[in-house]
């Protein structure tokens, strides 16, 4: 286990360099989900990149899980990234690895030697060729974000044509961007501004920068230190964290947003990766600029055994009781083919997740209710109801919503109430 013992003098520590003074979270909440995070990464689990980097950015390395997950993830560089990776994939792989004080245009593991770096570059021209073709990117702006940050830090080509598209994104009225999209945007676009000597394209990253980083504050004031919803609020700020100049005069309220983040009970490793940076002062633009001096030699070995599960025993072995809950659960489709809509009422333990919901209502009528899953860094994810799957290509998904606002908790957190009426429909996006 990591020692989550960080005291407030490595904090302050860590709040140096692009961070807005006076803006770290208090320890002990830092330490918790610094433990969260540590707790979650599993031997038998898919390695995340975002977990690594998060816990690099926060200073809690050289555990033995810390080891384990920066060799998993150098094993699926080299077997994964040119063939099945996305760029967002891979550019979150580089910016593990830079903060991790490895070198991502060289990456060994399983006697494979492969230049991350150079693949991010192939990936985000075809991302660029389909964007100047179709007007959408190959998988999402995201996606671009993250590589565009990501080849920025690298020194690599591509980022700047990528960037001014982001710019144009940004400022287009008729652009309708997720909160975390704009804010990946903005930590590519700010890097983008630090490394360009190109007047016009300042000119035009200052103004989108200004754009973004204000919508924020405004953002963060009418929701009582929420930007967009608490899972999007973590890239938010690290945006702010990263952009202040962009913004000034104009003050960031962080103690307000940091308070926000306090009072939820973060669980999602992937939702805890996002926050803790900014907590500590820091954001995924200082992925490659960490003191690696002081912390383990670029050249040091990271071959370590696999982690055993815990066997640690469980308190008690009965079964507890719980009472039953109704939850009302439709399926809709509007779209595309043969047009169908289903309702039905199951009964699912009290604190049940609303996977618990689907697979129930799957039983009692699997010729309608049946359902699909694809395991993602933020949980299970539906793909195909009732034989109707997702398809990037044409933009399709299946949102989930309650009382007709969609959910802001994946199918395996978010914990229906009493008589609530969940629906899943067959959306653009």
């Amino acid at each position: 286990m990591l020692s989550v013992a960080l005291g407030i003098g490595v904090l302050l520590a860590l709040s140096g360099g692009t961070a807005v003074r006076g803006c770290v979270a208090p320890q002990q909440l830092v330490s918790e989900l610094v433990q969260r995070m540590d707790d979650s990464i599993k031997a038998e689990g898919t390695p995340n990149p975002s977990v690594l980097l998060a816990l690099n950015l926060a200073g809690a390395t050289g555990s033995n899980t810390h080891k384990w997950l920066l060799q998993e993830i150098q094993e699926e560089a080299v077997t994964r990234a040119q063939r099945d990776m996305t760029s967002g994939e891979v550019a979150l792989s580089v910016l593990s690895l830079f903060s991790s004080c490895r070198d991502p245009r060289h990456i060994q593991a399983l006697g494979l030697t492969v230049d991350l770096v150079q693949v991010l570059q192939q990936k985000m021209d075809e991302e660029m060729a389909v964007l100047e073709e179709e007007g959408i990117p190959k998988s999402t702006l995201y996606g671009v974000s993250l590589g565009a940050l990501a080849l920025c830090l690298a020194g690599a080509g591509g980022y700047q044509g990528a960037s001014v598209i982001l710019a144009k994104q940004v400022l287009s009225p008729d652009s309708h961007l997720s909160v975390d999209t704009r804010a990946m945007a903005a930590l590519a676009m700010t890097c983008t501004y630090g490394q360009t000597d190109l007047q016009d394209l300042q000119e035009l990253l200052q103004e989108a920068l200004s754009a973004v980083t204000n919508g924020f504050l405004d953002e963060q004031e009418e929701g009582n230190g929420v930007i967009g919803n608490i899972y999007s609020t973590g890239l938010a700020l690290q945006a702010l964290v990263a952009t202040g100049e962009f913004y000034a005069p104009r003050a960031w309220d962080c103690a307000q947003a940091f308070a926000a983040v306090s009072r939820h009970d973060y669980r999602l490793p992937m939702a805890i990766a996002q926050v803790l940076p900014a907590l500590v002062g820091r954001s995924y633009l200082d992925a490659a600029d960490l003191d690696c001096a002081t912390r383990m030699s670029p050249l040091q070995p990271t071959l370590s055994p696999k982690l055993q599960p815990s066997l640690s025993p469980r308190l008690g072995t009965a079964a507890v009781h719980r009472a039953t809950i109704t939850v009302h659960y439709s399926i809709t489709n509007t779209l595309q083919g043969r047009h169908f809509s289903y309702t039905t009422t199951v009964q699912v333990p009290d604190g049940s997740v609303l996977l618990k919901v689907l697979q129930v209502a799957q039983e009692k009528e699997p010729d309608v209710f049946s359902f699909q899953t694809e395991q993602t860094s933020w949980g299970p994810m539906v793909v195909s109801i009732h034989g109707l799957a997702a398809n990037q290509n044409r933009r399709t998904y299946w949102q989930f919503l309650s009382g007709g606002v969609p959910l802001q908790e994946g199918v395996g957190t978010y914990k229906p109430q009493n008589g609530e009426h969940v629906q899943a429909v067959f959306s653009t996006y």
